[in-house]
C-alpha cells in the first residue's frame, strides 16, 4: 500500500484524522458485539473530533501561506493532465510527435469530447498539457514534466490541426520549467518556446490555458497564450520558482518561503494584477481530497468558457486575444 503523503503543514490534521479512524475502526467493532452504553460513548467522542477535525481543517487551509500553496500545488497525489482528460472528456484519441525529431511525453494531447449534459452541450476540442510521473519510473518517463523542443513542437502541430479544422484548444499547464539541459539548447528551446507564443497570439479558434499546478516560466507560457486563463486555487505561476529566486538573490535555497511571498504567485495575486481571468475553487485540502469533484467544477467552468468564446468570430478572438497580453505589465516612457 501506498504511504500518504503529508506535508508538514497538514501533520496536525493528519494525527487527528487518524485518531478519528482508529475509533471509528472501535465502533463497528462495538456495534458487532452489541455493547451498547460503548457504541453511544463512542458516538459521542467521535461527533466531538470530527467537529474538531472540520475546524482544524478549515483553520488550516483557509489560511495557507505562499510558500504552503506552492507545496499543494507539487503534491504527487493532485491529479495531471490525463486524470482531468479521462475524468473530464470522452473519446479521448492521443497524438504524437513532432514530425521533426521525436514525441516527448512531458507533454500530451490529442482530440476529445466534453460534454454538459445540462446544458446539452458537446464539443470537440484539442486538449494538451504537461504530463508527470508518480513515481522514480514514471517521472523518467515523463522527463519530471519538463518538455523539450519537440514537446513544445508538438503542442503548436497539434494547435494548427485543431485551427485547421476549427476546434478549440484547451491547454492544461502543470510543469517546473522547460528542460534546461544541453541537448535541449541544441535542438532550439527557446526559439520553440517562442514560436509558440507568436502562433497562439493568433490562432484562429479559442484558446483556453489552465494552470492545474505548477506553472514555472518559459515552461509554462510555452502553452500558455489564449484568450482565458484560468488557474486552480491552490496551484503558481511565476517567472521563476521561489528555490531558484532565493538562490540568486540569497545565494541559497533556505529563504524560498520569504522567495514566494515577494513573487506573488497565488492564483489570488495574479487575478488581481490581471494576469489571470479565473479562480476554479478546489476542495477543501486541495485537489488530490476530491479529484472527482475538482474535475467535474473545472468541467463546468471550461463549458461555460468555451461556450462564450466559440460565439465571437475568428477575427474578433485573434483581436481580443493580443490587446489583452499587450495590456500586461506596467512600464513608461521616457524622451
Amino acid at each position: 500500500m501506498a504511504t500518504k503523503v503529508v506535508l508538514d503543514f497538514e501533520k496536525p490534521l493528519f494525527e487527528l484524522e487518524e485518531k478519528l479512524d482508529e475509533m471509528r475502526v472501535c465502533l463497528k467493532k462495538s456495534a458487532r458485539d452489541h455493547n451498547t452504553a460503548e457504541t453511544e460513548g463512542l458516538n459521542q467522542e467521535i461527533e466531538t473530533l470530527e467537529s474538531k477535525v472540520q475546524g482544524l481543517r478549515r483553520s488550516i487551509y483557509e489560511n495557507l501561506t505562499r510558500w504552503q500553496k506552492v507545496q499543494l500545488a507539487r503534491h504527487s497525489e493532485r491529479p495531471y493532465t490525463l486524470d482531468y482528460i479521462y475524468m473530464m472528456m470522452q473519446d479521448f484519441i492521443e497524438l504524437c510527435g513532432d514530425r521533426h525529431f521525436a514525441d516527448d511525453k512531458a507533454i500530451v494531447g490529442g482530440f476529445a469530447r466534453i460534454e454538459d449534459s445540462e446544458t446539452s452541450f458537446s464539443q470537440t476540442v484539442m486538449v494538451i498539457g504537461h504530463q508527470k510521473g508518480r513515481d522514480t519510473k514514471s517521472n523518467l518517463y515523463r522527463n519530471f514534466g519538463m518538455a523539450q523542443p519537440e514537446g513544445y513542437r508538438k503542442a503548436l502541430r497539434l494547435m494548427k490541426l485543431a485551427e485547421k479544422f476549427g476546434k478549440p484548444v484547451i491547454t492544461l499547464i502543470d510543469t517546473p520549467g522547460a528542460f534546461p539541459g544541453i541537448e535541449a539548447e541544441e535542438r532550439g528551446q527557446a526559439e520553440a518556446i517562442a514560436r509558440n507564443l507568436i502562433e497562439m497570439a493568433a490562432l484562429k479558434v479559442p484558446v483556453i490555458c489552465v494552470i492545474i499546478g505548477e506553472g514555472a516560466s518559459g515552461g509554462a507560457i510555452g502553452i500558455g497564450v489564449g484568450d482565458r486563463i484560468l488557474m486552480v486555487e491552490n496551484a503558481w505561476y511565476s517567472v521563476i520558482s521561489p528555490e531558484s529566486c532565493s538562490s540568486i538573490l540569497w545565494r541559497s535555497w533556505k529563504y524560498k518561503e520569504q522567495a514566494a511571498e515577494a513573487l506573488q504567485l497565488t492564483a489570488e495575486d495574479l487575478l488581481q494584477q490581471g494576469i489571470i481571468d479565473r479562480i476554479i475553487p478546489e476542495p477543501l485540502g486541495g485537489a488530490h481530497r476530491n479529484p472527482e469533484l475538482m474535475a467535474n467544477t473545472l468541467k463546468t467552468a471550461l463549458v461555460e468558457e468555451l461556450s462564450a468564446l466559440m460565439r465571437k468570430d475568428r477575427v474578433e478572438l485573434v483581436d481580443e486575444r493580443v490587446r489583452k497580453f499587450s495590456r500586461m505589465g506596467k512600464w513608461t516612457e521616457e524622451e
